[in-house]
């Protein structure tokens, strides 16, 4: 619901579009799973859109888009900058072919009055935050201004502004630039567009310990994100290898660091955080612990049980959870998103049932090495929830001890099938990620096999799968770099992405390699287009080179 405040216009102007979808001439209003229209390229009866829309209509026009696009807002969101700087984006992105004056425009006859001239966008709510399950719904009404029509322009009605920027998103995929005319044309119009996701949480996983991603290159990522929808950047900063980012209370950290080149300060978190937000995308970050930290000692080797044996952290002393605790703290400073991820899996607790000092400990407590990992779990997440976080843990933790983790745990599967459904049925949400699937780093991984993997996995009570609150694939850095991240990281990541937006039945249906295939290489092509290195859909593994010449909407 808008809030009080909110003045009456948003809702009139919802009522002028659901008016317009009635007026106009309809193939009928499809689920995304009944066929449609297409969009800018293809043939029969699919929909070049990615991911698809939940419910659409089309028509048989093609609508000419003017280059000087006007943005006209209303509503109580509509005049955000969020918006504003959204439209100037995608229509550099619609028009990057119109831009440049040419001399042969003089000799070509030009479009003297276009169909569509403005876009209009309409948010009903100011209110921007961005946490967990925010509205991301939107209508969109694309039609032309003939006598007939109410208005003559494009329309995107949204509640919140990031239902707006999913609405953006799919115009400009329906805009396609027409070689021969030269002008950007919206083929098989009208197009009416009712359309939320499945999920609220549709994550990639960035991996920025094994190798260093410089802040453009991520904020390319997120841009990249945006195109498929995909809302939540797993932001996977420290591991054992290094530890880059800047933490003002203890400065000895990121001497972890690979290099002293290859840090990140709190000015460029703060600055990946909002620019992610400007794309209506979380950033959850991610400590590893107890495991996965050997790089936290390069700065204070106390936390290290021994010179020799440097992980699990130091279960024994104080000092070690302080330093959890004041690391937390800067970084909530930074990442005001509700979950924050803590690890917890692969623990190896030799380190501490061989380390004198620690195998002591572990005795005056009566602790085996196991109870010292359970421990350090549930303290690292009491302290968490102290700075109103919910916590993520990798599965592990689960599986080794479901009954002490806090209730308000989020399990992260990935080892394989199974859990989720284990994990709602004790009452804990979920995140799908199954390694088999949706590790991005497997090459030998087929785009349908993470098209047709299901983060519901069989569950069938309504009241569990609302608990399984998405899934994320994992782009894991041991063997990708920026010379090949983008390239590991789509078109496959775009497969789970539909999965994640679109309903079911249009995923779950036919014939993937008609339904999905198609489609699939044309958005492959637009992330091309929009200069994403996105890797040939149907290469037998992944990120590899073409096979030989050929276009790029068949490879």
């Amino acid at each position: 619901m808008p809030p009080p405040d909110s003045p009456p216009r948003p809702v009139l102007g919802l009522l002028v579009v659901l008016l317009l979808a009635l007026l106009l001439p309809r193939q009928g209003l499809a689920s995304a799973a009944g066929g449609g229209g297409g969009g800018g390229g293809g043939g029969g009866e699919l929909a070049y859109l990615w991911p698809l829309p939940a419910e659409y209509t089309t028509g048989g026009d093609s609508l000419s888009v003017d280059p000087a696009l006007a943005l006209v807002v209303g509503g109580g969101g509509g005049g955000s900058r969020i918006v504003k700087d959204a439209f100037d984006r995608y229509k550099s992105i619609i028009f990057q072919h119109t831009g440049v004056f040419s001399i042969f425009n003089a000799f070509r006859k030009r479009a003297s009055r276009y169909d569509i001239g403005r876009l209009r966008i309409v948010v009903s709510s100011r209110n921007e935050e961005l946490q967990l399950g925010v509205d991301e719904s939107y209508t969109l009404l694309v039609t032309k201004s003939d006598g007939k029509s109410i208005i003559g322009e494009a329309t995107i009605q949204a509640n919140t502004v990031y239902g707006a920027l999913r609405g953006l998103e799919t115009f400009s995929q329906l805009c396609t630039f027409d070689y021969s005319t030269k002008s950007v044309l919206v083929h098989k119009a009208p197009w009416y567009i009712r359309d939320e996701p499945r999920f609220a949480y549709r994550g990639l996983l960035l991996d920025t310990s094994r190798h260093y991603y410089p802040i453009d290159v991520i904020k390319h990522v997120l841009d990249s994100m945006s195109f498929a929808k995909l809302n939540v950047l797993h932001w996977h900063i420290i591991d054992e290898q290094s530890f880059p980012l800047e933490v003002p209370t203890y400065p000895k950290l990121w001497q972890g660091a690979y290099t002293k080149w290859e840090r990140y300060t709190v000015e460029d978190a703060y600055e990946i955080v909002n620019f992610a937000k400007s794309r209506g995308i979380h950033v959850m970050a991610e400590v590893d612990v107890p495991g996965h930290a050997e790089s936290w000692g390069k700065g204070y080797p106390e936390l290290w049980p021994s010179s020799s044996c440097r992980e699990p952290l130091d279960v024994s002393q104080s000092s070690t959870f302080d330093l959890i605790s004041g690391l937390l703290s800067d970084m909530r400073k930074i990442f005001p998103f509700e979950l924050f991820h803590l690890g917890g899996d692969e623990v190896n607790t030799d380190c501490w049932t061989s380390t004198p000092h620690v195998k002591q400990w572990l005795q005056n407590h009566n602790m085996t090495g196991k109870d010292a990992y359970k421990y350090f779990v549930v303290r690292a997440q009491e302290i968490a929830i102290s700075k109103n976080w919910t916590p993520v843990n990798w599965e592990e933790t689960f599986n080794a001890f479901p009954q002490s983790l806090s209730p308000k745990t989020i399990v992260h599967n990935w080892l394989g099938s199974g859990v989720c459904p284990k994990a709602v049925a004790k009452g804990f949400k979920c995140i799908f990620s199954n390694q088999g699937f949706w590790y991005l780093p497997y090459l030998d991984v087929r785009w349908d096999q993470v098209y047709t993997a299901e983060p519901l996995e069989g569950i069938s009570d309504a009241s569990k799968q609302k608990l399984v609150i998405g899934g994320e694939v994992c782009m894991w850095g041991e063997t990708a770099d920026i010379s090949n991240v983008q390239q590991t990281i789509w078109p496959r990541a775009a497969a789970a992405a539909e999965r994640l937006w679109s309903r079911r039945d249009a995923t779950s249906t036919g014939d993937v390699n008609k339904t999905a295939l198609p489609r699939l290489h044309y958005f492959r092509c637009l992330l091309n287009g929009r200069g994403v290195q996105a890797a040939p859909v149907t290469n037998q593994y992944a990120r590899s080179q073409p096979e030989g010449p050929g276009s790029c909407y068949d490879q």
